[in-house]
């Protein structure tokens, strides 16, 4: 992860120059929402591998999914452990499932903790944070 650029943001940044992840990321910057499929089986996962976690297959390509997620799990940041996080305490990170299957670890956007509830219908947004990344978020749908 870096921190901080140019643009001012002072929060991590994803690598978005690593092989297994940069198609990940240049379809969020695309504001598409996207999942590793295996050709062989059909096994749809996050994060990326460069083999099936389901058949070993080493054929592995990406899918645009719905965006559309279940809320699993969130927790709710009192501290900033970095600092660019200080203006938004407090603030939510969560577990979403996806509607293709796979989990996946963001940020809750659009709503306050008390309004969650596990198994809530949730959507992705994308928030773009510099001219390079942008980062798949979660609001309530």
């Amino acid at each position: 992860m870096n921190v901080a650029d140019s643009t001012g943001y002072d929060k991590p940044l994803p690598n978005t120059a690593d092989p297994l992840m940069a198609p990940f990321w240049a379809h969020a910057h695309a504001g598409r929402l996207t999942v590793q499929r295996c050709v062989a089986c059909g096994d749809r996962h996050m994060p990326a591998t460069h083999i099936c976690p389901a058949c070993l297959s080493d054929e592995q390509e990406w899918e645009t999914v719905s965006g559309r997620a279940e809320l699993v799990s969130w927790v709710e940041f009192h501290k900033a452990y970095w600092g660019g996080f200080v203006k938004d305490l407090p603030y939510l990170v969560c577990l979403v499932r996806l509607e293709e299957g796979p989990q996946l670890y963001s940020n809750v956007v659009g709503a306050r903790a008390a309004e969650l509830a596990v198994g809530q219908k949730m959507r992705v947004v994308f928030d773009k944070v510099t001219p390079d990344v942008t980062l798949p978020k979660f609001a309530p749908a």
